[in-house]
């Protein structure tokens, strides 16, 4: 089936008239009548009903009307797609971000590469760190930024962009929101909240054990935000990273003598070719000035 011969029928079923479809599609109708006939020997019968006057749809052709409508919309669309994307009308860019990563990170960078793409297309994938491996691996992604990723892969690339520690997240009534650090010995007496999927999630856990903290023990979420709405509700404390997102009203104190460090890296695969907006958006990354989140 060839979409020269769907845009023929398409027309013979708006017009249903051979001579004035002939017409409106710039062929000679017996060009016409040949690839509708085609057509319908690979359909398996009569799409259209010959009539000296006028023609009509059979009930073939009337249930094959909307399933060919959508099949030449969708490849006119892709088309114009294609072409938006060859001239730079459009910029294509997939990023995949780990759940442990405040977008807020990014948006400055991705701020000025809108200016320098205006046709930039982003889609935002997130996921643990596992995840992050498998978007990366199958294509959904041309870069990931992430805390350190497990999997040992040699066509893994990683540009690190600053290391950071932990810190306590209370409410402004608890009895530690006013102290300059607490020692995580002190924290043993708390209800605690972790991220599950959190690509630093066994150090933390063998961490938090040695102060006698248990995972089973504590709440379980999937996001920054979700913890910090939980300690926000003082329902728990909340142990993140210091680049997490910030809330309004909790305080962020930090830990003594915890000197759990995670590295913030951007991640690609080794020899896959990246499209230009993908690239400048790995050098806008590589060149920032991170100095603010080193802790």
């Amino acid at each position: 089936m060839e979409m020269q011969q769907i845009r023929y029928f398409l027309s013979l079923a708006r017009t249903l008239n051979f001579t004035r479809a002939a017409e409106e599609c710039n062929v000679s109708q017996p060009s016409l009548t040949r690839s509708i006939s085609l057509l319908e020997a690979e359909l398996g019968g009569e799409l259209i009903r010959r009539e000296r006057r006028q023609s009509h749809l059979t009930e073939l052709g009337q249930r094959m009307l909307p399933l060919l409508q959508q099949c030449y919309d969708s490849a006119t669309s892709a088309k114009t797609l294609a072409r938006s994307i060859k001239n730079n009308e459009i910029a294509p860019l997939s990023v995949a971000v780990s759940r442990t990563i405040d977008i807020a990170l990014l948006t400055h960078a991705l701020s000025e590469l809108s200016r320098a793409y205006p046709g930039i297309q982003l889609k935002v994938r997130r996921g643990t760190g596992a995840e992050i491996n498998r978007i990366l691996k199958d294509g959904e992604a041309e870069l990931a930024v992430a805390g350190p990723l497990d999997e040992a892969w040699e066509r893994l690339d990683r540009w690190p962009m600053f290391d950071e520690g932990y810190e306590l997240i209370v409410s402004p009534d608890h009895a530690l929101a006013e102290r300059d650090a607490v020692a995580l010995s002190e924290v043993a007496r708390e209800r605690l909240i972790m991220q599950v999927g959190c690509e630093m999630g066994e150090e933390l856990t063998r961490r938090l054990e040695e102060a006698g903290i248990s995972k089973s023990g504590c709440h379980e979420v999937d996001t920054d935000h979700d913890a910090l709405a939980l300690a926000g509700a003082r329902l728990c404390l909340a142990i993140l990273p210091a680049s997490g997102p910030k809330a309004e009203g909790l305080r962020r104190v930090p830990l003594s003598g915890f000197d759990v460090k995670r590295t913030i890296a951007v991640y690609g695969i080794a020899g896959r070719r990246r499209s230009p907006v993908a690239t400048t958006l790995l050098n806008m990354l590589r060149a920032a000035d991170w100095s603010a989140y080193m802790h």
